[in-house]
């Protein structure tokens, strides 16, 4: 199940939790997003979405 980051982040950690999930590598994942709204489109409105939509990850406890 995807979510969001609770170690990789930098906003939100949904790139975070992509990478996790994909096995990609959190910076690739951070390039091709910020690439990506260069081209015209709703990619800030997808993240923004993603935010609130995919829950935080549970938290580990050591």
């Amino acid at each position: 199940m995807l979510h969001r980051s609770r170690e990789k982040k930098i906003i939100a950690g949904v790139c975070g939790g992509i990478a996790e999930r994909t096995g990609i590598s959190v910076t690739i994942i951070r390039l091709l997003f910020i690439l990506s709204c260069v081209l015209p489109g709703p990619q800030v409105l997808i993240y923004l979405i993603m935010w609130a939509l995919i829950p935080k990850a549970p938290a580990t406890h050591y």
